[in-house]
C-alpha cells in the first residue's frame, strides 16, 4: 500500500524568484530585464495559474514567467532581451496590453509579438497553430523562449490538467515543440547545451505521464 504523499502547492515561492531575478538583473546591468520584471508583475496582477487538482492554494500567474527566467539564467542564458522577453511573453496574450504599447526595445517587442498566439478569422485552431509555430521558428530567440515556456508548463500539467488535456498537450509538444528544439540544436551552436537539458526535462516528464495514462486504459 502506498503512503499518502504531501503534494507541494508550488515549486518555488514567487517572492524568492522575484528577488533572484531582481538581483541578477541589477548585478549584470540587465536594464530591459529589470524593467520587464516590474512591468510583468503589474500587468498580471490579480491573475492566477490554473488551479491544482490536489491543493486549494491559488498560485499567482507571475510564478510562471518568474520560474522561466530563473531557469533560463541558471542555464547560462544572460542576454538582456531574451530574459526580458521571457518575463513578458504572456503579457499581450493575457492582458489588455498590445505589443505596440510595450515600453521596451524593438527586439523585445518583436519576440513577444511572435509568442502571442491569436486566432485568425476563417481559420481553424490547427491552422492558426501552424502559422504561429512557423513564425516562431524563424526567430531563434523566440524559439528559445517558447521551448522554455513549454518546459515549465509540462512540469506542472499533471497537477492541473485532466487526462484528455494532458494527452492533447503531449501531442502538441511532440508536433510543434520538438521541431523548435531541433531548429536550435542543429542551427544555433550557442544553445546546444541548453536545449539538450531542456529537451531531457520535457521528454522525461511527458514519457512518465504517458506511462501513467497508459496504465489507466
Amino acid at each position: 500500500m502506498f503512503e499518502e504523499f504531501i503534494i507541494r502547492d508550488r515549486l518555488f515561492k514567487e517572492e524568492n524568484m522575484f528577488n533572484r531575478v531582481l538581483k541578477f538583473s541589477e548585478n549584470e546591468n540587465l536594464e530591459q530585464t529589470k524593467k520587464a520584471l516590474y512591468f510583468m508583475r503589474d500587468s498580471h496582477n490579480g491573475q492566477f495559474r490554473k488551479r491544482s487538482k490536489y491543493t486549494k492554494t491559488r498560485i499567482q500567474y507571475i510564478s510562471h514567467p518568474l520560474m522561466m527566467a530563473c531557469h533560463a539564467h541558471a542555464l547560462g542564458i544572460n542576454e538582456d532581451n531574451i530574459l526580458a522577453s521571457i518575463l513578458l511573453h504572456d503579457v499581450c496574450e493575457d492582458t489588455h496590453v498590445t505589443v505596440e504599447e510595450l515600453p521596451f526595445c524593438d527586439e523585445v517587442k518583436e519576440i513577444v509579438g511572435l509568442l502571442t498566439f491569436e486566432y485568425r478569422e476563417g481559420l481553424t485552431k490547427k491552422e492558426c497553430q501552424d502559422i504561429y509555430y512557423k513564425n516562431i521558428k524563424k526567430n531563434k530567440k523566440a524559439c528559445l523562449v517558447k521551448v522554455l515556456d513549454r518546459c515549465n508548463n509540462v512540469s506542472t500539467m499533471a497537477s492541473s490538467f485532466e487526462d484528455k488535456k494532458m494527452q492533447e498537450y503531449i501531442l502538441e509538444t511532440e508536433e510543434y515543440i520538438f521541431p523548435l528544439i531541433d531548429e536550435l540544436k542543429f542551427n544555433y551552436e550557442e544553445y546546444y547545451d541548453t536545449v539538450f537539458i531542456v529537451k531531457y526535462h520535457i521528454l522525461s516528464v511527458i514519457e512518465s505521464i504517458k506511462c501513467i495514462l497508459a496504465s489507466k486504459n
